[in-house]
């Protein structure tokens, strides 16, 4: 062999022995940014959720940039996340409304798609009208609604989903129908509400809570069983003698879930950091100040509670919206 041969090869050997990183002494994850993506227009309750629980997160060394791909009641989103590579470095915010478009068949997406990690809230959700207009409480809504059979218009982030479904209920309750607007999330919603575009909408504490002290917006029943503490003086509309569950209880959560066939290991890292930051002081604060519930389940307990979520809202799905 040459002298200038083995040069080359020895050359060649040394660049691979500096270079070849193998698993066993590859960089432990996360070893840089995740990113994180939500679904929805910016403003709305996902996002500001995760954007509170960003610098959370960064505390316990994951640092996630926020990015939000609104469209298809969450599917646009969630379709990336399904399709990205199974090693934590994207991750997105499922919710019960693109469960629900997943369990009615309205997407090709399928929650077999997804390693779920962990759940960040469950929000009750709320009637809402603008805070200018002429109607104080629910049975003046339902009054409006039945002189004005078809007319009265209520938006929603979404459709086909939760929102959907109860603002469907509210027209049962009164009897009439009535004009469903889906927007491409819940900020989109405040500003038309605020606008006077809309009479009614169907939102989340969360992301009006602001609106509602500013006295922009006026909530007006609760679709819940029980009153929020951060609204002691909103009755819910089962008080008032409308049963907003007629087919059975649904729910709205979120939870955090990565592509499927993640590592073992890289999802129980984001599980512990998650859970670390869910259960904050910082967030339990930031939850009761804005009337969601934290429930931090994950693993198989979260595996079988959007399996349930799913079941449930199909179930209601196809009494509420005829289907077939």
């Amino acid at each position: 062999m040459t002298f200038s041969r083995r040069l080359l090869l020895a050359t060649i050997a040394a660049f691979t022995a500096a270079t070849f990183v193998s698993p066993a002494t590859a960089a432990p994850y996360p070893d840089r940014e995740v990113r994180w993506v939500i679904p929805w227009n910016a403003g709305g309750s996902n996002d500001i959720m995760a954007r509170f629980l960003q610098p959370l997160l960064a505390k316990q060394g994951l640092k996630v940039v926020i990015e939000n791909v609104p469209g298809g009641t969450g599917a646009v989103g969630m379709g990336q996340v399904a399709t990205s590579r199974p090693d934590g470095y994207t991750i997105g915010n499922g919710t019960s409304s693109t469960l629900a478009i997943i369990a009615q068949g309205k997407t090709p997406l399928k929650n077999e798609q997804f390693t779920h990690i962990i759940r960040v809230s469950v929000d009750p959700l709320i009637l809402l009208v603008p805070g200018k207009s002429d109607i104080k409480t629910l049975e003046q809504f339902l009054a409006h609604m039945k002189a004005s059979p078809g007319e009265v218009t209520i938006g929603t982030p979404g459709a086909n989903n939760l929102n959907h479904i109860f603002a469907a209920m509210t027209a049962r309750g009164a009897g009439v129908p009535y004009r469903n607007v889906a927007y491409p999330g819940g900020s989109r919603v405040i500003s038309e509400l605020m606008g006077q575009q809309i009479e009614a909408g169907v939102l989340k504490p969360s992301e009006t809570i602001e609106q509602i002290k500013s006295g922009d917006l006026r909530p007006l029943a609760v679709f819940s069983k029980e009153r929020l503490d951060v609204l002691p003086d909103v009755p819910t509309f089962q008080e008032k003698g409308i049963d907003v569950f007629p087919f059975g209880p649904v729910v709205q959560m979120a939870y955090i879930a990565a592509p499927a066939g993640l590592d073992p290991k890289v999802r129980a890292t984001l599980t512990e950091k998650f859970k670390a930051a869910i259960e904050s002081k910082e967030f339990r604060n930031f939850a009761e100040k804005n009337g969601f519930l934290i429930d931090p389940i994950s693993g198989a307990q979260l595996d079988a509670e959007v399996a349930d979520v799913a079941s449930a809202i199909a179930t209601v799905a196809k009494q509420v919206f005829n289907q077939n």
